[in-house]
């Protein structure tokens, strides 16, 4: 039997702990075995030679974006969906999850095309070995091809958070992780009849696990029937709602594409020292994902109920839900924290067997772990904004993070302390980003 609106009303009526830890937790761990995606290929990239880990690295920053225009379109799609539920305008939501999951194929194919055109002249800006640069494209040309099974796999994933379905955003979740771990092996080093096929491999083996994902995601909704349907009717409030989609998806796509920017920004500066200090910028995102996504998980789980809350006007459950979120990403920040701390130069081993990089990593590991704890203040209130529809203001402070004073401080400190600049940027950046962002939140939250 299908949903009723009536059996999303917990989301105002449980008690705010409970309900955000059973929403976040299956998110958590979702976006754990999420980040090994990332951190499996470059596990195995690195066995195959540290100019294959090179050029991982120096695709990362194409690669998500993809990524943030597919995560980014779905925040808005999430928090329209939960808006109009707690508005009790099914039909609304309904237009919002249809109109959503069109536009998203669109982007999926316009970025495929357009990523891959400008890897060769991207990978050229960062480095002058051809060898390098073509690693750099063979590994691209076969991810960016997966584009559009990303885009319709994450706007799924938006529309069953919104919804409260988090154990099916996992069971995808899961499903695509375990088949890119599988997989990057028998691709990447050939097993049987399955030839090796180096950078390749690890591409398509996480091009394949993404197309698992969308099937899970596919088979839930068609046996399941969530409330939340994909209507052919639902396409008529068109321009007016996509407009909407666009308001708050758009800030949180850039949001999410800013790292990007940072990190191409931050190669350019490091390359002047050595493709060395790049190759630890890069395995430095690695770790320092799998530390963030667990609090991204928090965040993801409240914001359908913030956004819900927030459309049935309930303004202290909206004030105890970012207070509590806000808890919880300290008390994982601070956890991670201590493990940088205490497993730095294993950590970055993981992913080199140079102990030069090994050791300068760990500093630079142990340098920029310092901003961790502070910057939960900006992931919560970030995430709060984006639940509550004002993807304007959340902008603002990621804008803060990654270049209004992120960018300046690493070339200010890079041209006074050399390389290890850029890794006291990170903690200077966050302190900074924490105080204006107490500021926004308090001031765009008010109902």
């Amino acid at each position: 039997m299908p949903q009723t609106v009536q059996d999303q009303s917990y989301m105002k009526q449980r008690p705010i702990l409970p309900l955000l830890l059973s929403m976040a937790l299956p998110m958590v761990l979702s976006m754990l075995v999420n980040s090994l995606y990332n951190i499996v290929d470059s596990f195995f990239v690195a066995r195959i030679s540290e100019e294959a880990m090179t050029a991982l690295s120096l695709v990362y920053p194409v690669q998500n974006f993809v990524n943030a225009a597919a995560i980014g379109f779905g925040v808005g799609m999430n928090a329209l969906i939960a808006f109009h539920l707690g508005a009790n305008r099914p039909d609304r939501a309904d237009a919002a999850a249809t109109i959503g999951m069109a536009l998203s194929f669109v982007h999926g194919v316009v970025l495929a095309i357009v990523c891959t055109a400008i890897l060769p002249g991207f990978l050229r800006l960062f480095t002058a070995e051809a060898a390098l640069a073509a690693l750099g494209v063979e590994y691209g040309a076969i991810v960016f091809a997966f584009g559009p099974i990303i885009m319709l796999g994450l706007a799924f994933e938006k529309i069953f958070q919104a919804i409260g379905w988090m154990k099916t955003t996992m069971a995808a979740l899961l499903g695509g992780c375990i088949t890119n771990i599988i997989l990057d092996p028998v691709l990447i080093f050939g097993l049987g009849p399955c030839p090796a096929l180096g950078i390749r491999g690890a591409a398509l083996a996480t091009g394949l696990g993404q197309c698992v994902s969308l099937g899970i995601y596919l088979a839930v909704y068609f046996i399941r029937r969530p409330v939340v349907r994909l209507r052919r009717a639902a396409l008529r409030p068109g321009l007016a709602l996509a407009g909407r989609l666009y308001a708050i998806g758009v800030p949180a796509v850039l949001n999410l594409a800013l790292p990007s920017l940072l990190v191409s920004v931050l190669n350019g500066l490091l390359a002047a020292f050595g493709q060395g200090y790049v190759v630890i910028l890069g395995i430095y995102y690695k770790p320092q994902t799998f530390l963030y996504l667990p609090a991204s998980g928090i965040v993801q789980g409240m914001r359908p109920i913030i956004g819900y809350n927030y459309g049935a006007g309930e303004a202290g459950r909206v004030r105890t839900i970012y207070r509590t979120t806000l808890a919880l990403c300290a008390g994982i920040m601070a956890a991670g924290t201590a493990l940088c701390w205490a497993f730095a130069g294993p950590l970055i081993a993981l992913f080199t067997q140079n102990p030069d990089t090994v050791a300068a990593g760990a500093a630079a590991l142990r340098i920029i772990s310092l901003g961790f704890l502070v910057s939960s203040v900006s992931v919560a209130a970030s995430g709060a904004l984006e639940g509550l529809g004002k993807g304007g203001s959340s902008l603002v402070i990621s804008l803060l993070r990654y270049v209004v004073v992120m960018i300046p401080a690493s070339w200010a400190l890079c041209a006074a302390l050399g390389p290890v600049g850029v890794w006291h940027a990170f903690w200077v950046t966050e302190c900074v980003a924490a105080a204006a962002a107490a500021f926004i939140y308090r001031r765009a939250a008010r109902m």
